[in-house]
């Protein structure tokens, strides 16, 4: 398969608030094979995991697993547009605060500051969970990225949106510090991660964001943490998991040329670009972005 770089119409924009329905050319799609449509009690809860308490949701059925992993500026709480239509769909949908987000919480009696992808493998073996289909948006898509180099056999396959990847080449570093120069960080999170488009006409949808922005991080910066793996584009070569790569159109921090490089180096990977969207698509975009994921997972 090669790459394809497609850019999707007629952008969306939800009521903030409510529970969003799937989009009419989502309902058309054929139901994936894999999934059974009836679902179990979901909960909330925290997993005792190796030094943190993990926070997450499980929305329980015997469908195959969708894991949403959030940006530095969210939580579990951002996938309000997806848990309703990816459960619609007969997914097992599960989302949890990373360590030192929302409501997970540090335990120092346990090894520190542990990384990302070792949460997420240790979250999978406690809901005993073999496979999952990934979904990492912004600094989830580190996660995402170096889970898929560890633990490639644990994914049915992989979404990575609107991230810069946490990819140490050095050019590649380079061309970063030259698109966000200091003043850059200096700009509120609203104004980096939403794109002008739905800042102009969503506005109570601005509010609810910039309100689990807020919220994402009770304790100050978490920790940070390291990573299995140093991601390079040569690393990126390596894998075989059937890959999805977004970004919106109008992102500060992965716009549609820096999605490309990623796409040129992951063999076979699909690239779409939404529109009227910034760094923060999954929530300006919800109905596009949840069409392009659903389509492309129903596949694998």
């Amino acid at each position: 398969m090669v790459n394809a770089d497609i850019s999707l119409q007629q952008p969306m924009r939800p009521r903030p608030g409510a529970l969003p329905t799937v989009a009419l050319f989502v309902l058309v799609l054929a139901q994936p094979t894999h999934t059974a449509l009836a679902q179990g009690p979901g909960r909330d809860a925290s997993a005792d995991l190796p030094g943190v308490h993990l926070w997450f949701t499980d929305s329980g059925g015997s469908g195959a697993a969708v894991v949403f992993i959030h940006a530095a500026t969210g939580s579990s709480r951002v996938w309000e547009y997806q848990r309703p239509a990816f459960s619609a769909r007969g997914y097992r949908v599960i989302t949890y605060d990373r360590r030192g987000f929302g409501r997970s919480t540090i335990d120092v009696s346990g090894s520190q500051p542990g990384t990302g992808a070792d949460d997420l493998r240790a979250l999978l073996d406690y809901l005993k969970i073999d496979r999952v289909h990934l979904v990492g948006t912004a600094a989830g898509g580190f996660v995402a990225w170096d889970f898929a180099l560890s633990f490639p056999d644990r994914l049915r396959s992989l979404v990575v949106a609107s991230s810069i990847g946490g990819v140490q080449d050095e050019s590649y570093l380079e061309l970063h510090r030259r698109m966000r120069p200091p003043e850059f960080a200096a700009m509120p999170p609203d104004i980096r991660e939403l794109g002008p488009s739905y800042r102009a006409s969503n506005a109570a949808g601005w509010e609810r964001w910039k309100e689990l922005e807020r919220t994402a991080r009770p304790n100050g910066a978490p920790p940070a943490q390291t990573f299995r793996n140093r991601v390079t584009f040569a690393a990126l070569e390596t894998i075989k998991v059937p890959t999805l790569l977004l970004t919106g159109d109008a992102d500060l921090f992965a716009p549609p040329s820096i999605m490309r490089m990623f796409a040129a180096r992951v063999k076979g990977s699909r690239s779409i670009v939404v529109p009227e969207a910034g760094h923060s698509a999954y929530w300006e975009q919800p109905e596009a972005f949840n069409a392009a994921v659903l389509e492309f997972i129903a596949k694998h």
